[in-house]
């Protein structure tokens, strides 16, 4: 990865400030998005102490014209593309029955169309240059998680993307990488929304028994590094893809059992 140009949607926290250290630190130039300035202006000033190339851009996924204007960005400072890691995410809680499908909408918007927008705005450089494109799902992707309609919804779909896209460009030396970390500590849940859309504020699960983001990300790097076509992460993760391919009714009780446990968990 020296020298590559790697857009990181999403970069200023969690996962996405982990990819973005892994991949400076190993020689790549960094262009990091996301929707609050002050967030992405911290995360760079960070990285860079570090002694990583990075720089931001402001830009909210869900909007067509700001990926657009992301690679732009992206050309002007480094000249080319190479990898895009379509990180940007967020999710929610809350019944079906209960949410106002507003929230569902914001999910997809971001989880999902945020992705298309961003992967056809770089695809062109990503295609002259052999590159990447990587996307961050989740076991979501693989097994529908209770009161996460929006969250797993939008990842089934991210996952049937990537694969339309890693077959267009089976003979054209694209790399397409379906990344599906499992539980994973972020900020992510403590923005969750909740039915009406305001923020959770707070994890309905212990964040210090989950993988850290920097373990995460470098599973992704050197999946990258190999061009797999998938990586799915953690024993949980794992267990409960087969789980769910091989035995689907029990895996309905046992992600019940699991999410039920969750504090404050909505589950009946």
């Amino acid at each position: 990865m020296k020298d590559k140009v790697v857009i990181i949607t999403g970069g200023s926290s969690g996962i996405g400030k982990a990819l973005a250290e892994v991949f400076g630190k190993n020689g790549s130039k960094i262009l990091i998005t996301g929707r609050n300035k002050s967030d992405i202006d911290l995360a760079v000033a960070d990285l860079k102490q570090k002694g990583i190339s990075v720089e931001c851009f402001q830009s909210d996924v869900s909007v067509e014209d700001d990926n657009k204007k992301m690679a732009t960005e992206a050309l002007r400072l480094f000249g080319k593309i190479d990898v895009l890691i379509n990180n940007a995410g967020i999710t929610m809680r809350a019944l079906f029955e209960e949410v106002d499908l507003s929230v569902v909408k914001k999910v997809m918007d971001i989880n999902f169309f945020g992705v298309l927008y961003a992967t056809q705005a770089c695809l062109p450089e990503i295609i002259k240059n052999k590159g990447s494109v990587v996307g961050i799902s989740s076991i979501a992707g693989f097994r529908g998680l209770p009161a996460r309609t929006g969250y797993s919804a939008s990842k089934f779909a991210l996952n049937g993307f990537l694969e339309v896209l890693r077959t267009e460009m089976l003979y054209r030396n694209i790399h397409v990488l379906t990344a599906c970390p499992g539980f994973t500590t972020s900020n992510i849940r403590n923005r969750a929304l909740t039915k009406d859309g305001s923020r959770q504020g707070e994890s309905p699960r212990d964040e210090e028994k989950m993988m850290s983001a920097e373990v995460c990300a470098q599973h992704i790097y050197d999946a990258t590094v190999k061009r797999k076509n998938f990586v799915i992460l953690t024993t949980q993760g794992k267990a409960a893809v087969w789980i769910n391919k091989l035995f689907p009714s029990l895996a309905d009780k046992l992600v019940y059992k699991s999410f039920s446990k969750e504090h404050a968990s909505p589950l009946k």
